[in-house]
């Protein structure tokens, strides 16, 4: 079984901030592929169900963000399971709004659900980062993640979720490339390529006019000039 932890913040007063789009992916995984209603477990709410052929447990701790290790460590003990088979899903301020990376280890580059997750289980887990921009000064940076997303965000929010729910299977089997592919079509779709661009018209050049050839004698000339 695989397990993915979303982190965010218990609560309606947070349900719509930016720090809670790892809450929101795994809602929209759950809501889309049939898992079982959350139920309390863990510190935490839990689902279950089928990601393609993977069994998947879907995880969001309830411990408020800076306490999410708890909850995975309980939720790992009970199954049974490695670290290895664990992705979390969270904010990054560090990508630009409506990107998204993947990422095996590696520091918690001061985010406190990872720095949680890394105290009590260490950093051998998978990440899912899930770019919602920066404010451009560090100290607006608590204020900005603990605010909803604005309307303006609405439609790549919107594309980034449904993106992560249709590759989201590939995902659970392990494929990251096929996830993001899965994801970039609905976040960066290709461009219509089915017209090609009409070739410019060349309009035909006239033939230029023949020179005429002046026939006449020296005299016959001098003649015409006076008359």
């Amino acid at each position: 079984m695989k397990l993915f932890v979303g982190l965010g913040n218990p609560g309606a007063k947070y349900a719509a901030n930016r720090h809670n789009i790892g809450f929101m992916a795994l809602d929209r995984i759950a809501a889309d592929h049939g898992f079982t209603p959350w139920r309390k477990a863990f510190q935490g709410l839990v689902c279950e169900g089928r990601l393609g052929d993977e069994k998947v447990a879907l995880l969001k701790p309830e411990t408020f963000m800076n306490l999410s290790g708890q909850s995975v460590q309980a939720a790992l003990a009970f199954w049974k399971l490695p670290l290895a088979d664990v992705t979390v899903f969270h904010d990054e301020l560090d990508l630009a709004p409506g990107k998204l990376r993947l990422k095996e280890g590696g520091g918690h580059a001061g985010h406190n659900g990872l720095r949680s997750i890394h105290g009590h289980l260490g950093d051998g887990y998978a990440r899912v980062r899930l770019g919602i921009g920066h404010p451009g000064h560090k100290d607006a940076v608590a204020a900005y993640v603990l605010h909803d997303f604005a309307k303006a965000d609405q439609d790549w929010l919107e594309d980034l979720l449904r993106g992560i729910s249709e590759g989201a299977p590939a995902l659970a089997a392990g494929d990251g490339q096929k996830f993001m592919n899965a994801v970039a079509l609905r976040t960066a779709p290709p461009r219509s390529s089915t017209s090609r661009p009409e070739a410019p018209v060349s309009m035909p050049k006239e033939a230029p006019k023949p020179l005429e050839v002046d026939a006449r004698s020296p005299m016959q000339k001098l003649l015409d000039k006076f008359r």
